[in-house]
């Protein structure tokens, strides 16, 4: 429910016990609450905007990476000449899978280790890529046609997601 209908849904309200009435008054005090922090969360995501267009990044341009995303990665990654390949990055971010095969059967799963907010931030791209007509979708059923889970094909989806990230992130850092 949004701050604007909770506050229809109050002034809708005409209490007549007194309990009732004090209800509704610390409804409308939580609801002033909410209204005061959603501002602020207006205001913070602008900010966040005119810094990543301030810092030049050209993160964004890969499908899925809007301004919040674009931040997190740039903030945590830092200085990307610290890693040496799209490899030790995937590391990083945890989006390089670790091996869980057992017998013949050949499987990878989720890395544990990494950086998990910068995981998170990939995993936002991801799923916005494989909700929408884009080759990272393209990417993601091509996997899941060749028998991968869904998990495994997210998985395969967030280090090219990575890759491409490392990519834009040394085209930026050139001079």
């Amino acid at each position: 429910m949004s701050a604007r209908r909770a506050g229809q849904v109050l002034r809708g309200l005409r209490p007549v016990e007194l309990v009732d009435v004090e209800r509704k008054r610390i409804a409308l005090e939580l609801l002033g609450d909410v209204r005061r922090i959603d501002d602020q969360l207006e205001a913070l995501v602008k900010r966040i905007g005119i810094a990543v267009v301030a810092s030049g990044t050209t993160v964004t341009g890969v499908y899925g990476i809007g301004p919040w995303a674009a931040a997190v990665i740039v903030g945590h990654t830092g200085d990307v000449t610290r890693f040496p390949s799209a490899g030790h990055y995937a590391r990083y971010n945890a989006t390089a899978p670790l091996e869980a095969s057992s017998g013949p059967r050949v499987r990878h799963r989720l890395n544990p280790r990494g950086n998990r907010q910068l995981n998170h931030a990939l995993h936002v791209a991801a799923i916005t890529q494989i909700s929408h007509d884009t080759p990272g979708r393209v990417y993601f059923e091509r996997k899941i046609a060749e028998d991968k889970t869904r998990k495994e094909a997210l998985r395969a989806l967030k280090r090219r997601i990575s890759d491409a990230v490392y990519r834009q992130l040394v085209i930026d850092s050139r001079p």
